[in-house]
């Protein structure tokens, strides 16, 4: 595969967040204390997929363990946890200090640099306009 402009954008920013990331990861237990705080786990019938903890693991640490070989399909996945299942919100608590906000940032920057960003014309088509 020849190196694009992308592809060396994707590897500049990998190498500048893989020590962190793989320390966070290493830090997470799993415990899942961090549910608690994200309204999306709460309203969402508390499905495991909701988890910060699992976003993160399932998400920024699958491209930093595959080091971005991801499949299409896996891309289709990280893209889904990163932008559909998350916020943003910021009221994700990790008791054992993984800034998982910063991680879940960094899960949609590469997406975007990978070109898997939400199509939000398709996404929100089906939703009714705010009456006012």
């Amino acid at each position: 595969m020849p190196i694009t402009e992308s592809n060396a954008e994707f590897n500049r920013l990998l190498d500048s967040c893989r020590l962190k990331t793989k320390l966070m990861l290493s830090v997470c237990a799993h415990c899942t204390m961090c549910a608690e705080s994200c309204f999306l786990y709460q309203t969402k019938g508390k499905a495991p997929e909701y988890t910060p903890g699992y976003k993160f693991v399932n998400s920024v640490g699958r491209i930093t363990r595959k080091k971005g070989r991801l499949t299409e399909k896996e891309w289709d996945e990280v893209r889904d946890l990163a932008f559909r299942k998350c916020v943003l919100c910021m009221r994700c608590y990790c008791p054992l200090g993984i800034n998982i906000p910063e991680q879940i940032a960094l899960a949609r920057s590469f997406c975007r640099i990978k070109g898997k960003n939400l199509d939000f014309e398709n996404t929100f088509a089906h939703t009714e306009p705010i009456k006012t």
